[in-house]
């Protein structure tokens, strides 16, 4: 199955709490999103960044969604990682974290597809999910 839509989000820097992760010299951001579409939810999560983002560089991410996807309420949570060479990304995904989805959506099992086009982010979710 598909989902498709779009989503705001809100990308926020956070301040390293610890000797280690000043050192690392590493950014991590916050996010917070909403999305829009077959999956009607909301999300926040944790960045991990190396690079300026615009050219070159890499980031990994945890975010916990929370809404219904195609009228099914729950949660799941999805990992990201990323390279970007050039300006253009590369080895991109976004991945559903085995075994992470509650109540009518435990068992889901997917790969979402990131598209930014004109500053407007949408998102291509290709799942499975176990008949109830």
């Amino acid at each position: 199955m598909h989902a498709t839509g779009n989503f705001d989000v809100k990308i926020q820097p956070q301040t390293p709490d610890n000797p280690q992760a000043r050192a690392s010299g590493l950014g991590r951001l916050s996010l917070d999103k909403q999305f829009h579409g077959d999956l009607d939810a909301t999300s926040q999560g944790e960045m991990l960044a190396a690079g300026d983002g615009t050219t070159s560089g890499a980031y990994v991410a945890l975010e916990k969604v929370t809404g219904k996807l195609h009228g099914r309420s729950g949660s799941f949570v999805l990992v990201h990682r990323a390279l970007m060479v050039g300006g253009t990304p590369r080895e991109w995904t976004v991945t559903v974290v085995p075994e992470s989805g509650t109540g009518e959506l435990a068992g889901l099992d997917g790969a979402m597809t990131i598209t930014i086009v004109d500053g407007k982010h949408g998102y291509d979710l290709s799942y499975t999910l176990p008949d109830h």
